[in-house]
């Protein structure tokens, strides 16, 4: 037997109260005799027996009335038989992630999952506490009609959501009620990618149903970005494609309206990557969408990014940076990324001859002139000095585009130390031994080599041309702005001053601290005072794509709970979630057993009475 509400039973101790009274009631006082009485006597000790009987009943009466009331209050429950179940703590997790829109024999995994939470929750009854808790942690409950009504409501995500901790959110919402067996019913896909983490159900216990059926073969944009971000005014398409054959692609862009314009076709290999130059029709912050033929799950056949499209930075390349400077600016400006003439182009400059911002600013190639290029960044105001100088090869690693082939094996073999001043506020763009190698904030980029080939290959290297082209138009072209990327439904911070996001469909959302990303994906764009100054692209995450299914076995294990069971049919998860033959609730009898003690007690009052008016009248 268990106990719904233990609490109760310290109302058992009330059962004291009828053994002080009947133990009061028995006065002992000083004896005199009286000849008046004397008769009764007799009469007296013949029914002495029968009354010390009857007064020890009543007591016993009513001991076991106080005990069985007490017994109902903290609602007991009992495996008897007969149909019904005892009051159930149930949370439903339900998975609607993006991977349930896929459509397996014709019908969306998603409409099966919520099928199954509907015969579930059907089982229900009056007393019991149910919830539903959706894979973004949305709940619903306690009341198994509004739970149903949230099913039939329920529509799937654009993304992942977080299952592992929606299970250990509905195991704290079972536990809550405090009743014996919580449990928590995961209504899932399978899919491998979700369960990569263990979910903790603590002290609940857990029934998992997963539909039958392999998963599609899935078709997918994966991944798609700028480069480089800023476009003078044409760029590159980056994307990767998950497919396990050819499959063609679009490149569009969105217009005001909302309309796309296709900027380049073609086919990508399997699983393959796509590059693809084109040349937008719009300027400024653009929206550009990737996209494969749709297939069975169609939430992740297009892949958005931002790119920022304008006129290229114009730059000037100084005698003191070394001859490779000069060439790498012919060649961006012979492709149109880099112009020679307009105001205030950004040096390409020593750091000891620098005479303002912005500029790419590199260490001295004679070591006696870090003095002075010390005191020349003191003065443009760039929060970082040179320090001891560094000998020996030491590899460099760039913090963005360390996949490029073009960028491996390129060695620092002679360097100085870069050491930053108090609060100093960069981003470290590559490091070399470990130790920070090029730094960059607002105007300024910072190289810790001279371009020279006795201190470093980097110059001598394919990588140095596009990265001196990305360098000047992102760090030194002026700033445009930057580039958020989220999931759909993900928490985040907005750029410091803006006070406005742009949707796709030209709805303004007004910004606050804390910006939830919308739920459809695509390009929304920064506003501050109605211009844009940024982007938020939201994509769907990448491993959505991945459709593979654990194993029954694998998902118990993925789950820790009291129990885990994984039901092979929906009924016989309705069965095990409720257990519909256990247990019962056998309050009602103790209540009714306490109302049969006081009525014998009350009947044998009465004889108590009649007896006693009996004797007097005697």
């Amino acid at each position: 037997m268990e106990f719904l509400a233990p609490w109760y039973a310290a109302l058992a101790a009330a059962a004291a109260v009828p053994l002080l009274l009947h133990f009061l009631r028995r006065r002992i006082g000083t004896r005199l005799d009286f000849p008046a009485v004397r008769y009764l006597e007799r009469a007296e000790q013949e029914h002495s027996a029968r009354l010390r009987l009857r007064n020890w009943l009543l007591m016993a009466l009513r001991v076991l009335a106080v005990l069985l009331v007490a017994l109902a209050a903290t609602r007991p429950v009992a495996r008897v038989g007969g149909a019904g179940h005892a009051p159930a703590a149930v949370a439903i997790v339900l998975d609607n992630s993006l991977s349930t829109t896929a459509v397996v024999d014709g019908r969306p995994v998603f409409a099966a999952l919520r099928d199954a939470a509907l015969e579930i929750v059907s089982n229900a009854a009056a007393e019991d506490r149910v919830w539903l808790v959706t894979a973004s942690g949305r709940v619903v409950g306690s009341d198994a009609s509004a739970v149903r009504d949230a099913i039939r409501a329920l529509t799937p995500l654009a993304g992942a959501g977080d299952l592992p901790r929606a299970v250990s959110r509905a195991a704290e919402l079972a536990r809550s009620a405090r009743r014996p067996s919580p449990t928590v019913v995961v209504l899932t896909d399978g899919q491998a990618t979700a369960w990569r983490t263990t979910a903790d159900a603590g002290s609940a216990r857990v029934v998992t149903w997963v539909p039958r059926g392999a998963p599609p073969r899935n078709r997918a944009v994966v991944a798609a970005d700028a480069t480089p971000r800023r476009w003078t005014p044409s760029g590159t398409v980056v994307a990767r494609v998950l497919s396990a054959d050819s499959v063609p692609y679009r490149v569009s862009e969105r217009d005001a309206s909302g309309g796309e314009r296709t900027l380049a076709r073609g086919t990508a290999p399997p699983d393959g990557e796509v590059r693809v130059h084109v040349t937008p029709n719009g300027r400024g912050w653009l929206a550009i969408g990737v996209a494969v033929q749709p297939d069975e799950l169609r939430g992740d056949d297009q892949r958005w990014f931002a790119a920022f499209s304008g006129e290229p930075p114009t730059a000037v390349g100084d005698p003191s940076a070394g001859p490779f400077v000069a060439s790498a600016l012919a060649t961006l400006a012979q492709s149109g990324r880099v112009a020679s003439a307009g105001p205030r182009p950004a040096q390409i400059v020593s750091a000891d001859a620098a005479t303002r911002l912005p500029a790419l600013l590199v260490a001295p190639s004679d070591p006696a002139r870090v003095g002075p290029a010390n005191l020349a960044l003191e003065r443009l105001g760039v929060p970082w000095r040179f320090a001891a100088a560094r000998f020996g090869e030491a590899a460099v690693r760039f913090a963005s585009g360390a996949s490029d082939s073009s960028r491996l094996g390129i060695v620092a073999t002679r360097r100085f130390q870069l050491v930053p001043r108090a609060a100093a506020r960069a981003d470290t763009l590559a490091t070399a031994g470990g130790e920070a190698w090029i730094v960059a904030g607002p105007g300024y980029v910072l190289l810790g080599s001279p371009l020279a080939p006795d201190a470093t290959t980097f110059p001598v290297r394919a990588a140095f041309v596009p990265w001196l082209g990305e360098v000047l138009a992102e760090r030194l072209g002026g700033d445009p702005g930057a580039v958020t990327t989220a999931a759909p439904g993900a928490t985040l911070e907005p750029p410091a001053g803006v006070d406005a996001l742009l949707g796709p469909d030209g709805r303004r959302i007004p910004v606050a601290a804390g910006v939830t990303a919308p739920e459809r994906g695509g390009v929304y764009f920064w506003l501050r005072g109605g211009a844009r100054v940024g982007a938020l692209v939201v994509n769907v995450e990448a491993e959505e794509s991945e459709l593979a299914r654990l194993n029954a076995r694998t998902l118990a294990e993925r789950i820790r709970g009291t129990a885990v069971d994984v039901a092979p049919s929906v009924n016989e998860a309705a069965a095990a979630t409720f257990a519909v033959r256990g247990r019962r609730p056998v309050g009602g009898a103790a209540l009714i057993a306490a109302l049969v003690a006081l009525a014998a007690e009350g009947l044998a009052t009465r004889r108590r009475r009649t007896a006693r008016a009996a004797l007097a009248a005697a």
